[in-house]
């Protein structure tokens, strides 16, 4: 089976056409017997119809929305499904668009979405530090997109990034793909000179990273590589390399999460290469610490060192900081730093930096003081230290009550792996609660 085709899907819904509606239309006068068993299968497996099928579809559409439709615009120009390299940028967007409106109605075709793998998921990398660049990304359409539009999708971005921070992204993702939906679509389709759509291209893609963001803590791998690709295309659609590094970076946090460590050094060392002279410092350091991360993992302590060095030594001033990299708080650098220290055996200093981190997490917010203490516990329950991982894991506990995240549960699982060798009463008890949590979350 193919993947799902999620343009003629979002052409069908934008027509007001049923599968079965599309099917009469295509059978009116011809020899040909179309059904919606048809039409499901070329949008649920990507199938293309034989002969003139595609052409008549696109004729059909066409009429249906006033507008010419081509074979790209209906996902049947042949191209390989989820090649996002050579995507011109009005195909991206409109890519982008049925991939957040199939998400929004929850449809077959978003759930069908896979994993792009191998060069699939290395090239749209190669796309944005590459040539061509877009010369021009003015737009004609409907709707006059002006600077007060701008701001408000900048605002919704951060809105929905606070409310991600507090209650995970489980809750936030459907809400950030239905403003997405109702409020962003007819604005990328409108009309805007090119400084405009530059700075639209550069909200909207904000807004999309962040979809990705609550995909990825929602355990939607799939959906959130895409939306990620998709923020990346657009950052280079607006001419800001460091908010493509931005996008680079959190790639490779997916990467991280799925094992793929020398992917993570591939898209950490893409974004510091790419978008040098760009970078803040908050994402520089991000970007070091993840190589640092991926480089413990396999194995290699010495270059594993040599990054979290290079990391400590960057100054970070939060007041030069672009929205995005708000994540990088008080406490995050030495908090990446234990695990880093802990993964390579050196419990000692990993408690040294763990603590360090949790001292300055009442700077920071819920989530990621949640996150600090995790991990000061996690260390402590390997060093033995059974009634301090515990005494701080129910301080974690405290802290992401309410939270609906993949990501947290998954510290909760991690923490009470690590208290497994320990039978004492208060380790059962942090265990049922941690269990109770986790299940309340689902």
């Amino acid at each position: 089976m193919g993947e799902a085709n999620l343009l003629l899907d979002a052409l069908l819904d934008e027509a007001g056409m049923s599968y079965a509606g599309l099917a009469s239309r295509l059978n009116r006068g011809r020899n040909t017997r179309y059904d919606h068993a048809s039409v499901r299968r070329w949008i649920r497996d990507s199938a293309i119809p034989r002969g003139e099928g595609p052409l008549l579809i696109c004729r059909v559409l066409g009429t249906a929305l006033g507008r010419p439709i081509t074979l790209a615009d209906i996902g049947m120009d042949r191209v390989r499904p989820g090649d996002l390299s050579d995507a011109p940028l009005h195909t991206a967007i409109e890519q982008v668009a049925a991939l957040w409106r199939g998400d929004h109605k929850r449809t077959e075709t978003v759930e069908r979405t896979r994993m792009l793998a191998g060069n699939a998921a290395v090239a749209p990398v190669f796309a944005w530090e590459n040539p061509p660049d877009d010369i021009d990304v003015s737009h004609r359409g409907p709707l006059a997109v002006g600077a007060g539009d701008i701001a408000r999708v900048r605002a919704a971005r951060d809105r929905y990034e606070q409310m991600y921070r507090r209650v995970g992204g489980v809750p936030v993702r459907p809400r950030i793909v239905a403003y997405l939906n109702t409020h962003v679509g007819p604005l990328v389709r409108g009309g805007y000179d090119d400084r405009t759509g530059r700075e639209l291209l550069r909200a909207t893609g904000g807004l999309v990273a962040l979809a990705g963001i609550s995909a990825y803590d929602a355990d939607q791998q799939a959906p959130a590589q895409r939306y990620l690709l998709y923020a990346l295309r657009m950052a280079k659609a607006s001419g800001h390399p460091g908010f493509g590094g931005y996008c680079l970076a959190l790639l490779a946090n997916q990467a991280m999460y799925r094992g793929e460590f020398r992917r993570v050094l591939q898209y950490a060392q893409t974004a510091l290469r790419g978008a040098r002279g760009h970078l803040s410092p908050a994402l520089a350091v991000d970007l070091y610490t993840l190589q640092a991360k991926a480089y413990a993992r396999i194995g290699d302590a010495r270059s594993s060192h040599q990054h979290m060095t290079a990391a400590e030594r960057i100054e970070v001033r939060a007041e030069n900081e672009p929205p995005e990299t708000g994540y990088v708080q008080p406490g995050l650098l030495e908090t990446q730093q234990a695990d880093v220290l802990r993964r390579l055996g050196d419990l000692t200093a990993a408690q040294a930096y763990a603590e360090e981190a949790v001292r300055t997490s009442t700077r920071t917010h819920l989530r990621g003081r949640a996150h600090r203490l995790a991990t000061l516990a996690q260390v402590l329950g390997e060093r033995g230290d059974a009634e301090a991982a515990v005494a701080k894991g129910h301080q974690m506990l405290d802290c992401a009550e309410g939270m609906e995240s993949g990501r947290i549960q998954d510290r909760f699982a991690g923490l009470s792996r690590a208290l497994t060798a320990f039978d004492s009463q208060d380790v059962r008890d942090f265990r049922e609660r941690a269990a109770l949590l986790a299940q309340h979350d689902q």
